[in-house]
């Protein structure tokens, strides 16, 4: 059918939706073509001095890119994809340099005369410009400032006043950062600094989040205190899962609450253990054996004594010796035992119990010796237990308020305006349709179904007569009609017959 034709047959109130869903879908297509032509914007440059701001954007502004002013105009942020022009530009003109840290560059202008405070600072500030050079050049990295705390050289001589060195880094443009990369660049920071260790650097992002350390880092003071919070919640909504479900097996749905408050002992320790006992260890033994053995001797001594008659000569007998001798040197029987104590040992426990009053009282003693021994009460180490019974409110049978849309949400919304608007379409293509073929509903034109009841003439005189445009219309389909015509002739004759004579008595 031709348009003009199609357009003819459109009433009023077709027209308006069909224009009320034009509309729709052009403002579909407008916010679509700006949410995809809108520019996302990069973190350039960090801690710009404001006597540089105004010359950095008239540079930019002569290069045609557009840039925004960010954390109160230190900060400077360009087009995503302009980000390689804006670095080529400000560094012709000489301001790229102008707004980073220098480096070893420093000592190109040392004077003659200074003290030792003063190179000592110079040295400090040339490290940390090296440093935040050397970031830069990581991929992910638009920006870096570096800043260290180094021990005085005064404090060195005594160890125990000692400070140990520290290092803040800041970064922008780390959005496509890993950890991995992060964890590279507190080792490249604490690797380039004499005694700084990687739990001494604090990385942190232009937002302000920190990157490192994490709370997986060993030896970070600065995070043990996150790492104990998550072990105790994990513990605490552990136990309290796990007593839940026990009283929620034996009373029913709804009939207790549990409430769990732990306090862990989330550090890390060695422990050494020395014991004695009360015998001696023999380290080293002696012994020593003499013996000897004579026999009898004849005759008298010799000399002038031997010759005197009034004395007797004598003869001696057999002789046997023997000595033995045996010492121990004795040690200190002594066992010394190294024990590693790992973190997540209980320090105190609070654990409170709610039961509903439709609980009978008789089994409140029996709940408070299984909760006593679920979760391993210790009345020594200062654990508590409270059990109480009170009648709880009514669950609610409205629904729940629905949270806060998530970001995708937001997009959905479009994506059902757009199925609407497809639907919409739809149905008037479809009414449409139907419009036009209205007139052959069931392989028969209107007016010969209106001759299934008889009609006075009167009444057909009364409707309006065709206009010539729609006479032109019904001037193609004439064979078709005549065709049914004759088919109803043949079909019920009977009917035709009396519709003749009906408009005949009329006349």
């Amino acid at each position: 059918m031709p348009v003009r034709q199609l357009a003819s047959k459109v009433s009023p109130r077709g027209w308006a939706m069909i224009g009320i869903s034009a509309a729709i879908g052009l403002v579909f297509l407008v916010l679509v073509f700006q949410m995809a032509s809108a520019p996302s914007y990069a973190t350039l440059l960090t801690g710009l001095d404001p006597a540089q701001t105004g010359k950095i954007t008239s540079t930019l502004d002569t290069k045609g890119i557009s840039y925004q002013l960010q954390n109160n105009g230190t900060a400077l942020a360009v087009q995503s994809d302009k980000t390689a022009q804006a670095r080529v530009a400000l560094a012709t003109a000489g301001l790229l340099n102008s707004t980073q840290q220098p480096g070893f560059s420093l000592f190109d202008k040392q004077q003659l005369g200074s003290s030792n405070f003063q190179q000592q600072i110079t040295y400090q500030r040339a490290l940390e410009g090296q440093l935040a050079q050397t970031i830069q050049s990581i991929q992910g990295v638009s920006s870096a400032q570096v800043q260290l705390v180094l021990p005085n050289a005064q404090d060195q001589l005594f160890g125990d006043n000692s400070q140990p060195a520290t290092a803040a880094v800041l970064i922008s443009g780390s959005t496509s950062l890993d950890p991995t990369a992060v964890k590279g660049i507190a080792q490249l920071v604490a690797s380039s600094v004499p005694g700084l260790h990687a739990e001494k650097v604090t990385i942190t992002d232009s937002s302000g989040a920190l990157l490192w350390p994490t709370a997986d880092t060993p030896g970070s003071g600065g995070t043990s205190l996150v790492a104990k919070q998550s072990a105790q919640a994990q513990y605490n909504a552990a136990m309290e899962g796990q007593l839940g479900a026990m009283l929620t097996q034996t009373l029913g749905a709804g009939k207790a609450e549990v409430q769990v408050n732990a306090d862990l002992n989330a550090n890390q320790a060695n422990a050494d253990a020395l014991t004695y006992t009360g015998k001696g260890i023999p380290l080293q033994t002696h012994t020593a054996t003499e013996a000897l053995k004579g026999g009898g001797a004849t005759g008298g001594t010799a000399g002038t004594a031997g010759n005197i008659p009034t004395y007797a000569q004598t003869s001696g007998g057999a002789s046997s010796y023997s000595n033995k001798v045996s010492d121990a040197t004795l040690g200190v029987n002594k066992t010394v035992t190294h024990t590693v104590v790992a973190p997540g040992a209980v320090n105190h426990q609070s654990v409170s119990v709610l039961i509903d009053k439709s609980v009978p009282a008789t089994e409140i003693p029996a709940i408070k010796s299984a909760v006593t021994n679920a979760v391993g009460l210790n009345q020594k180490r200062g654990d508590t237990l409270s059990i109480s019974q009170m009648a709880f409110a009514k669950q609610p049978t409205s629904t729940a308020t629905p949270g806060a849309a998530s970001p995708m949400m937001s997009y959905a919304k479009y994506g059902v305006v757009a199925l609407l608007s497809i639907v919409f379409l739809g149905f008037i293509a479809r009414l449409l349709k139907r419009r036009e073929n209205e007139s052959f509903i069931g392989g028969q034109p209107t007016w010969l179904r209106e001759l299934e009841a008889p009609r006075p003439l009167s009444a057909l005189e009364l409707t309006e007569a065709p206009q010539p445009t729609q006479v032109m219309q019904l001037q193609a389909p004439v064979n078709p009609a005549k065709r049914q015509i004759e088919d109803l002739v043949e079909r019920d004759p009977d009917r035709v017959a009396q519709q003749v004579r009906a408009w005949m008595s009329e006349d």
